[in-house]
């Protein structure tokens, strides 16, 4: 019994609920685990054997604030979230819209973009699970724009605020407006 009071000091050690913050696993790797799809012109596809695009951008951008490499994850739309929630990647950056769904498993960024629904739509040939892609079909021409985001696990409160900081900069300093008009032209309108 001389025990217990030590044991009981050490169970929150040995819960599985129990993890380092994502912001501290980020800055010990150096680098910023980012799954995408690649295959949706502007956002992220390949050109000539090279990642680029909206996204892309954005990601390196706020690798580049969060003082960390950029390592960009292709995958399919099966993996990208289950992948970010097991912790297999830090985040999605995959235009990935802000739906109650999401709220509920993810924590996420602040919004990124608004970019205009039939941008989506066009670009999207199938409904994709999971990636709030089947939300891009507007059944009407005055349906709002979905307002992006990055989601991660839930419970890193330090990575949500230096995320959220590190795409406040980029959006004050006009990096973020200039990314938009390259790749999305009028359609896309960064958040606010």
């Amino acid at each position: 019994m001389r025990f217990l009071p030590g044991l009981i000091c050490l169970l929150p050690l040995l819960s599985p609920l129990a993890h380092a913050e994502l912001i501290d696993d980020i800055n010990d790797r150096g680098e910023l685990r980012i799954a995408l799809e690649a295959n949706t012109a502007p956002f992220n596809f390949k050109e000539d054997g090279k990642l680029t695009g909206f996204e892309v951008e954005l990601g390196q951008m706020l690798a580049g604030e969060l003082d960390v490499q950029a390592d960009f994850v292709v995958t399919d739309a099966g993996d990208l979230l289950t992948g970010v929630e097991s912790g297999k990647y830090d985040v999605a950056i995959n235009h990935i819209a802000m739906t109650p769904e999401l709220a509920e498993r993810f924590d996420t960024s602040a919004v990124y973009s608004h970019p205009d629904a039939q941008l989506l739509a066009s670009k999207d040939e199938a409904p994709r699970p999971l990636v709030m892609a089947q939300s891009f079909q507007p059944e009407e021409k005055n349906e709002p724009a979905p307002n992006l985001v990055i989601p991660f696990q839930k419970g890193n409160p330090a990575f949500k605020a230096s995320l959220d900081n590190a795409l406040a900069r980029i959006k004050d300093d006009g990096r973020l407006e200039q990314l938009s008009q390259k790749w999305l032209g009028k359609q896309g309108v960064t958040g606010n």
